[in-house]
């Protein structure tokens, strides 16, 4: 089953309209992924309550461990997906969706049943104090322990979809939720409505996260007959090429995220010694920066499918070419981006709590954080290349080079010498360092690719 349309927009259009047309949906999605994440810490910071606000900003590395199986079977699928694609190989992307999606539901059931068995340990290890367990608590019972396999599948399913080029319709399922979870975070956190305070964040969540995984049963029943993407069972025992291909790029992928959490607990856990309005202020700041941080990633995930296909088909100067005009693109927007964060990180930290210490504590932090910015979006970039030419050792190789041997010691370092307020430097002083070396392997890399043409 062939389409010439996505043929098309992945062979012949031009690089500007073909990145216009994956990324600005994706994009957009991301962007709005950011605003429901903002809009819990929005609506429970109303409540001007440090230890709801705490919660949120605690539980926050089990949120971002979802995105370890994310990765490992949206991520290593897509790359597959995108491959076979370009080879026209059907059977391959058929196969590979459907072990993707089967897996991605074992692994968010299995997810909720180990938070739920190890809850108490857990809530010590992210740093959780007597004052803010409960709330802590609360917030996990939703967003985890019932809520881990929807958040995990809807995310998973958009990648699948945007895969063959359906990037409007990836990118409406996930603001579905996300629009909706909006919407319920008021009536579930004030007072005026359930209030539940942080709980109420987490419900939203939940809720948000299912309506999102219907959208997308329902694209793909209706899509039946002219989709690649296949959700049957018997389709989801995979053979050994597509295990290795999606493995070989789906468990770096995953590691990377594993050191992300791994990460921002240690960031927590220093944090937390200077107190809840330490961890409140460090929360908003990290939740800030995420609007510049998902739009470079969604601009790497938006063009992801249109580098794992002209790889397939090792038109290796297509890559090239998307490659620069993204980081043309993003480098600009974002390097203006992160300038207007520093002169207004007062005025942005005090939109969420008017709390004066919390406010000078979150200025500090989101100008140290703010200035990485430009750096990870190139990072970003070439560890999506890595990915999408199935190179998963060296997304693997940057990830720990990333977290083990520069973010995690420079954490410790700083703190040392700037206590609290060197935390906030240190994923901007790790992304310069990678950034550079990063670009060199991609150069390098694609010279290689060209040559063996």
């Amino acid at each position: 089953m062939e389409d010439p349309k996505k043929e098309a927009l992945f062979e012949r259009t031009p690089i500007p309209v073909a990145v216009a047309r994956l990324s600005v949906p994706t994009i957009l999605s991301s962007l709005v992924m950011v605003l429901y994440n903002l809009a819990d810490t929005w609506f429970v910071s109303m409540l001007q309550d440090p230890i709801q606000s705490a919660a949120v900003t605690l539980a926050a590395p089990v949120l971002l461990a979802f995105n370890a199986v994310n990765n490992l079977f949206g991520v290593g699928s897509s790359s597959m997906m995108g491959r076979a694609l370009g080879r026209k190989d059907y059977d391959t992307v058929r196969r590979t969706s459907a072990f993707g999606f089967w897996a991605a539901v074992l692994s968010g059931l299995a997810f909720s049943l180990a938070v739920s068995a190890f809850r108490e340990p857990l809530l010590t290890l992210l740093g959780a104090k007597p004052e803010n367990r409960p709330a802590t608590e609360g917030y996990l019972l939703w967003t985890a322990m019932f809520g881990a396999m929807p958040s995990i599948l809807n995310v998973v399913l958009a990648y699948l979809v945007r895969t063959e080029g359906a990037a409007l319709h990836a990118s409406v399922g996930t603001m579905s939720g996300c629009l909706l979870n909006i919407v319920l975070d008021p009536i579930f956190i004030l007072p005026w409505g359930l209030n539940m305070g942080a709980a109420g964040a987490g419900l939203a969540t939940f809720l948000s996260n299912c309506v999102a995984c219907a959208y997308f049963f329902v694209l793909l029943f209706v899509r039946r007959r002219t989709t690649y993407v296949c959700i049957s069972p018997k389709l989801a025992v995979p053979s050994g090429p597509v295990l290795r291909g999606v493995l070989a790029v789906g468990i770096p992928a995953s590691v990377q995220n594993l050191l992300n959490v791994t990460g921002m607990t240690v960031l927590n856990n220093f944090t937390s010694d200077f107190g809840t309005n330490a961890v409140t202020a460090m929360g908003i700041s990290y939740k800030l920066n995420m609007i510049p941080m998902y739009i470079a990633m969604g601009l790497s995930q938006g063009i992801m499918p249109l580098m794992s296909y002209n790889f397939g088909s090792r038109n290796i100067s297509r890559v090239r070419g998307t490659l620069s005009f993204a980081a043309k693109l993003s480098l600009t927007f974002l390097a203006a981006m992160s300038a207007v964060y520093y002169v207004f990180a007062g005025d942005l930290i005090r939109l969420f709590m008017k709390n004066q210490e919390i406010v000078d504590y979150g200025t500090r932090f989101l100008r140290g954080m703010c200035l990485g910015t430009p750096f990870l979006c190139l990072d970003f970039l070439c560890v999506g290349a890595f990915q999408a030419s199935g190179k998963g050792l060296l997304s693997l190789i940057f990830a720990i080079l990333r977290k083990i041997a520069l973010e995690i010691p420079a954490l410790f370092l700083l703190n040392a010498l700037f206590p609290l307020y060197g935390l906030a430097y240190a994923q901007t002083s790790a992304e310069v360092i990678l950034s550079f070396v990063a670009v060199a392997v991609l150069l390098r890399m694609l010279r290689k690719l060209e040559k063996a043409q």
